[in-house]
């Protein structure tokens, strides 16, 4: 008797044995210097699950009376199905997943027009919706799966299979992934059709989701954070479009994304519509025909209701989400006054943040180490100190980006803006000096916008352009912040373009010359909305107004040998408007100065002119 029970205790010790060894062998996130790691057993897609299906929202758009349903598609390791685990989750949403329509002649707006008069009405092309598959996406896949995350893709309000109307910047935008994060946290119901009643349940959800896309993928996130959803714990924007107005208009100005000359609200519109076909002449009817119609103004480029709308700064009480933001010093399609403004006032809320900007044009992600750090401490709750990391991340001219240089914040602390006045001599060149004028001087260019930028820049000498420069530099100068432009300045007619560009000089003719060369920072504005950009009236010939207004944020280090100059003109025929050539704008010297935020202030620009 003896013997069997010692027997059978020794069959117990060893099943219990071997259990713990099963349990001791389930897949689980691993971490390492703050990071998630690549785990062996997450990293088969043979034993990935995918599945698909719909997220009821608290909205209908399409008119059908019935609420609308997102598609949503989920990748996960087989672990959170055999073995019970629950993981977070990295979430993407677009417009683009079911593709876009084709760029057909008409489909922008005419900008050859005289300001203020309405254009001929253009094209609306249809979207080929991309294939019936319902796989949306396998970007993220990859990247994060692996490393211990669910990721989930949903195509937004109107696109691929998700129903609704797309509105370009409307609540149901910001309302559709709040619904998704809901359901990934037991508040909303999933369904397997896109119109049938069986339920799915997120029960491999810890209910921590992480935002992150680039462009409007990157918009989709700060618009999902701005409801407050509980368990958005963290985002990071790539080139978010922020503000519909600040894309499509700059202080009053009819203005178009750089490489998209015409296109407006109801242009994107038309190219993201992708959803059901039965549905769309219902939102074309009511979003494109009706709402943006009567909201967009091209006339006037007023900022109003309608934008007011579709500008997430005004949204941003209920978010609580960290914020990692990432933009382009040279993007000129989403311009990176869209990150700095968001960055500014989540940093003003209390809420964590982080910005990195690098010297390249649209898109470009923060380095894999940020994200996975960022995503790492708030989704799966490791302390690896990312809070008390420094708040700005800026990659320094000519370096790598995946190895930005660190500061305390953005702009640079240290930067203190310096007034530079001009003096006469624009039509070859003035000078952007300390030194005020002290007599009474007037400048006038005109308008022609057969001269680009470019050539007007490059140019000896022209009566289409005002060009003011420093001296050369002895030293670089790191400017870092906004730059603002302080100008006093008539026009011959009611209407004008104003366009300003900071350039570094000489310029580099080269056609591979690196995109930080030549043009520092740019900004646009209508001489109409000189009281505000709510407001435009028309202004009287030969009469003279003050206007102030910021360019594009920059940081930026300028290498002595160089000189920076100052150009003011009119159309920019990349960005703007473009009225038959003859506008005159004359300029008050005296009434006109730039303040240049300089890292070191007025005492460091002194040393680097001497």
């Amino acid at each position: 008797m003896k013997n069997n029970t010692a027997r059978y205790f020794c069959i117990l010790c060893l099943c219990i044995s071997i259990n713990l060894s099963f349990a001791q062998q389930k897949a689980v996130p691993v971490f390492k210097d703050g990071e998630a790691q690549i785990v062996k057993a997450f990293n088969d897609p043979e034993h990935w699950i995918r599945h698909d299906l719909w997220v009821e929202t608290e909205f209908d758009t399409d008119g059908d009376g019935k609420l609308d349903r997102m598609h949503v598609d989920v990748t996960r390791p087989d672990q959170t199905e055999t073995e019970g685990l629950k993981l977070p989750i990295v979430y993407e949403s677009s417009p683009y997943y079911a593709g876009v329509a084709s760029d057909v002649p008409g489909l922008f707006w005419n900008v050859n027009h005289e300001l203020g008069e309405p254009a001929a009405e253009r094209v609306h092309p249809e979207v080929i919706r991309v294939g019936k598959r319902p796989l949306i996406s396998n970007s993220q896949v990859k990247k994060w799966v692996p490393r211990g995350y669910i990721v989930v893709h949903s195509s937004s309000p109107g696109t691929g299979l998700s129903q609704g109307s797309p509105t370009v910047g409307g609540d149901n935008e910001s309302l559709a992934p709040k619904a998704v994060i809901d359901w990934l946290n037991g508040r909303a119901k999933g369904y397997t059709t896109p119109d049938g009643t069986e339920t799915v349940s997120a029960f491999w959800s810890t209910g921590k989701v992480g935002m992150t896309g680039t462009s409007y993928n990157g918009t989709i996130p700060l618009a999902a954070a701005t409801t407050g959803v509980d368990g958005l714990e963290a985002i990071i924007p790539v080139a978010p479009n922020t503000s519909y107005y600040h894309y499509y208009r700059s202080n009053g100005l009819v203005r178009s994304p750089s490489g998209y000359l015409g296109e407006d609200i109801d242009v994107l519109y038309d190219f993201i519509h992708s959803g059901d076909e039965s549905k769309r002449a219902y939102s074309n009817k009511t979003i494109r025909d009706t709402e943006m119609k009567n909201g967009m103004d091209r006339e006037t480029g007023d900022y109003n209701a309608f934008w007011a709308g579709r500008d997430y700064l005004n949204d941003m009480k209920p978010m609580k989400a960290a914020l990692l933001m990432s933009h382009g010093f040279n993007d000129w399609n989403v311009m990176p006054e869209h990150s700095y403004r968001i960055y500014k006032a989540a940093k003003d809320k209390g809420l964590p943040v982080q910005i990195y900007y690098h010297q390249n044009g649209h898109g470009g992600p923060p380095p894999m180490t940020m994200m996975n750090r960022w995503f790492t401490h708030y989704l799966h709750g490791v302390d690896n100190g990312v809070e008390q990391d420094a708040k700005a991340w800026i990659v320094r001219e000519n370096d790598n980006p995946i190895e930005p240089t660190s500061y305390a914040d953005y702009p640079n602390p240290d930067a203190k803006p310096v007034s530079l006045h001009i003096t006469a001599g624009g039509l070859k060149a003035g000078e952007l000096t300390l030194s005020k004028p002290t007599t009474t001087t007037q400048e006038t260019l005109v308008d022609d916008a057969s001269f680009s930028g470019d050539s007007l820049a490059n140019l000896a000498e022209s009566n289409h352009r005002l060009l003011y420069v420093t001296p050369t530099l002895t030293k670089d100068l790191h400017i870092s912040g906004l730059a603002t432009l302080h100008i006093k300045l008539a026009s011959n007619k009611p209407a004008a373009n104003l366009s300003v560009w900071l350039v570094a000089l000489p310029w580099n003719a080269d056609i591979n010359a690196p995109i930080t060369d030549n043009i520092i920072t740019r900004g646009w504005a209508d001489p109409q909305n000189y009281k505000s950009i709510e407001t435009s009236e028309a202004l009287k010939p030969g009469q003279f107004y003050n206007l102030t207004f910021d360019l594009q944020p920059d940081d930026q280090i300028i290498k002595k040998g160089q000189q920076i100059g100052l150009m003011i003109f009119s159309s920019d025929n990349n960005f703007t408007l473009l009225p038959k050539a003859g506008t005159e704008l004359t300029i008050d010297l005296n009434g006109t100065l730039l303040e240049l935020p300089i890292v070191g202030g007025e005492n460091q620009f002194k040393a680097a002119i001497h």
